[in-house]
């Protein structure tokens, strides 16, 4: 088995998966005041990235985060927002604890709110 992290984003508002959305991948320091931009994607029509974020040998232990633009996301589907947007950039802190495994991380999002969980 080789370990690989795979994300989703599913627009709970619309009830549909949620195209277009700009991902950032980050690898956190020990102490998490500093971070390095590993990966830079988008969902595709499935609300998927179009491959595994990290797979194989690039998955290490270790502090990660992702953070996913919704905020552009629900001004492209013309949905009425504030203006600040309530939501407009989601941040995702989690772990990685064993290499081989696969971490799946599910985003639920609306302009007001938003869910995740280790996935499979």
């Amino acid at each position: 088995m080789v370990g690989r992290l795979t994300t989703h984003v599913l627009d709970t508002m619309q009830g549909r998966p949620a195209a277009d959305i700009p991902i950032q991948l980050w690898q956190l320091e020990a102490e998490g005041t500093q971070r390095s931009l590993l990966k830079v994607t988008r969902t595709n029509s499935d609300g998927r990235t179009p491959e595994a974020l990290l797979e194989g040998h690039q998955l290490i232990v270790g502090r990660y985060e992702l953070l996913f633009a919704v905020g552009a996301y629900f001004i492209a589907q013309a949905v009425p927002l504030t203006d600040p947007l309530f939501l407009d950039e989601v941040p995702i802190r989690f772990g990685i604890a064993d290499p081989m495994a696969h971490y799946h991380i599910p985003l639920l999002i609306s302009p007001w709110a938003y869910s995740t969980y280790r996935g499979s």
